[in-house]
C-alpha cells in the first residue's frame, strides 16, 4: 500500500436540512429571501435528513461494503456533524469512533447574498447577478464569501493533512454539495469546463457517497480511483426517498 493515499475514502453530503426545505419555499413562492433564523452554520437535519442519514449508517452496518469506516471527518456545520453522528448511532461504524471537526470542510461561503433568493438577488444585488455571469460560478467571489477556487485552495490543504495522518486508512467525510464537486476536481485533476459540465447534470444528492479506492496502477506511485459518484442506493435501501435540492438558492446548477 503506498503510504500516499486512504485505502478508501468516501465522500457523503448531508441529510436533507431545514435550510434547503426553507430554500424550496422561498422558491416556489417567489420570495426574495430564505426564511431562516440564525446562522447558516446552525441549521440543523431536517426529519427526512434525520431518517436520511440512519438509513446509510444501517446499509454500512449491514455490511454492503468490504468494511466500514475507520475515520470519520466532518464539517463544522450542524446539519454536517448531526449527518455523522445518526451514521455512526445506526452502526455505521464502531459506536465510539470520534467524529473530527475541520473548519476547512465547511460550507461555500456566499458572503452578501447568504439567505437571498435569486429574486432578491436581482433586487437588493443585481451588480453580483452581472459580475457571476460575467465570470461564471467558479470564479466569482462575491464580497465576504467564497468562489469555487477558495474551496478548492482549503481542500487541497485538507486533503494533505488526509494523506499524512490517515494513509491506508477507509476515511468518510461529510460535508456539502460544493464540497463534493470541488474535492472531484481536486482528485480527478479536472478542469473548469470538466467539473462545471458534472455539476449541471445534477445536484449531489442528500446522504449520497462519492467514493474512492487507492489503485496502484494509476500513475507512477498509485492514486485515487473513482468507484461511484452520487450514489442513493444506501438511502433508498432504506426505504426514504432520496433528495437532490442545492445547499443554497446561488448554488443551485447554472
Amino acid at each position: 500500500m503506498n503510504a500516499r493515499w486512504p485505502a478508501t475514502l468516501y465522500l457523503v453530503r448531508h441529510g436533507q436540512s431545514a435550510g434547503n426545505v426553507a430554500r424550496d419555499a422561498a422558491e416556489d413562492a417567489g420570495a426574495e429571501r430564505i426564511e431562516l433564523v440564525g446562522r447558516d452554520v446552525d441549521v440543523p437535519l431536517s426529519v427526512l435528513g434525520e431518517r436520511q442519514a440512519v438509513a446509510l449508517g444501517r446499509w454500512f452496518a449491514e455490511g454492503h461494503e468490504d468494511g466500514r469506516p475507520d475515520v470519520l471527518l466532518s464539517s463544522p456545520y450542524v446539519r454536517a456533524i448531526q449527518t455523522a453522528e445518526r451514521y455512526r448511532a445506526a452502526g455505521g461504524c464502531d459506536a465510539d469512533e470520534p467524529i473530527c471537526i475541520d473548519e476547512r470542510l465547511r460550507e461555500k461561503e456566499f458572503g452578501i447574498l447568504d439567505g437571498l433568493t435569486v429574486a432578491g438577488i436581482k433586487k437588493y444585488n443585481p451588480e453580483q447577478a452581472h459580475f457571476r455571469a460575467q465570470l461564471g460560478k467558479f470564479y466569482h467571489r462575491v464580497p465576504g464569501g467564497e468562489s469555487w477556487t477558495d474551496v478548492i485552495l482549503r481542500l487541497r490543504s485538507l486533503l494533505d493533512t488526509v494523506s499524512l495522518h490517515y494513509a491506508g486508512r477507509r476515511v468518510m467525510i461529510f460535508g456539502h454539495q460544493v464540497v463534493v464537486l470541488c474535492m472531484r476536481y481536486i482528485l480527478e485533476n479536472m478542469d473548469e469546463a470538466g467539473i462545471l459540465a458534472v455539476d449541471k447534470a445534477a445536484d449531489v444528492a442528500n446522504c449520497s457517497i462519492t467514493e474512492y479506492r487507492f489503485d496502484e496502477s494509476m500513475g507512477r506511485s498509485g492514486n485515487m480511483r473513482l468507484v461511484r459518484y452520487n450514489e442513493t442506493a444506501p438511502v433508498e435501501a432504506g426505504g426514504e426517498p432520496a433528495t437532490a435540492e442545492p445547499d443554497h438558492i446561488v448554488a443551485a446548477r447554472g
